[in-house]
């Protein structure tokens, strides 16, 4: 007996369940990849498909009415079903698809991924794994031509067209050699003397820089470069030769501030330079195979480990 056309899309089932455990249609929205006026319209859709309102809405949020509260128990028994649907056809698929593509950021390529692939083939010794590293914006542009299974990017934000996960938190540092002025400041360093001084950095559309480039907006931006350098190995010798600061990954300069062929730099506490690490793929296509495996892998990770 074929279905009645009350009964609403899968799609709109999981933004109404998403709807109903956030408390808003527009934090429900950004989970799934959607934009909000996109989110309303498909509730609102569903309201007059099914012929009953589903939301309670107010400037506080969101709450299921009676009746919505039966749909989403409803709701979520169908979608459970799928996703055991989901899970079976990707174990039959498991031989042919035992490949997965990873582009990722230098940071994450360098000092987070081999990790995570040394438990994915602890966890699936048959995947073979691809990994090209790239800045944080080419990262994005492969994922969105379909070149890449998933992708791992820094910054502040998700370019439009993908969906994506904080797997883990990172912290820029200011460093320079220990010769330098600022080795030996004793009042820590301002925004505004940061945005004025000519820095070492990365190439335009890394993520580095992105979120330092943020971070000195208020200070009315940051000057023109001393140089620019494509990556963080180039600008740790830069800095350690005296060619200016540096600002990099405090992931990727420990080892130099252990053995003091570095310095960090102190700064004002204002001066934010904490980034979020995250997993990006297209929106509206969850991952799935090795790839919802690595993802998986990758926030248990970041669980285990302490400050992130």
């Amino acid at each position: 007996m074929p279905l009645s056309s009350h009964v609403p899309e899968l799609g709109a089932l999981e933004l109404l369940l998403a709807v109903a455990r956030l408390g808003s249609v527009g934090r429900a929205a950004a989970e799934l990849g959607i934009s909000q006026p996109s989110a309303s319209s498909r509730i609102k859709g569903m309201e007059r498909q099914i012929g009953v309102p589903l939301l309670d809405r107010s400037p506080r949020g969101s709450t299921p009415t009676e009746a919505g509260r039966l749909v989403v128990g409803w709701a979520r028994q169908v979608v459970e079903a799928a996703q055991a649907m989901d899970a079976g056809i990707d174990a039959l698929r498991v031989r042919r698809d035992a490949k997965l593509r990873v582009v990722a950021s230098l940071t994450v390529a360098e000092y987070l991924m081999p990790g995570w692939l040394l438990a994915l083939a602890e966890a699936s010794p048959g995947t073979a794994v691809t990994l090209r590293t790239a800045n944080s914006a080419d990262v994005a542009g492969q994922v969105l031509a379909g070149e890449a299974d998933l992708g791992f990017v820094e910054g502040p934000s998700t370019r439009p067209g993908l969906a994506g996960a904080v797997v883990a938190t990172d912290r820029l540092v200011v460093v320079v050699a220990p010769g330098h002025p600022w080795a030996r400041r004793h009042a820590p360093l301002t925004g505004a003397e940061l945005a004025a001084t000519p820095l070492v950095l990365r190439e335009p559309g890394s993520g580095t820089r992105e979120v330092l480039e943020t971070a000195l907006r208020p200070y009315g931006g940051a000057a023109r470069p001393r140089m620019e350098l494509a990556s963080s190995t180039a600008l740790k010798a830069a800095a350690m030769t005296g060619a200016g600061p540096v600002c990099l990954s405090e992931l990727v300069v420990a080892e130099e501030l252990a053995t003091r062929r570095l310095v960090a730099v102190e700064l004002v506490p204002e001066l934010d330079l904490r980034r979020p690490l995250r997993a990006v793929w297209p929106a509206g296509q969850l991952p799935g195979g090795p790839a919802r495996e690595l993802l998986g892998l990758t926030r248990r990770s970041t669980k285990r480990s302490p400050g992130k």
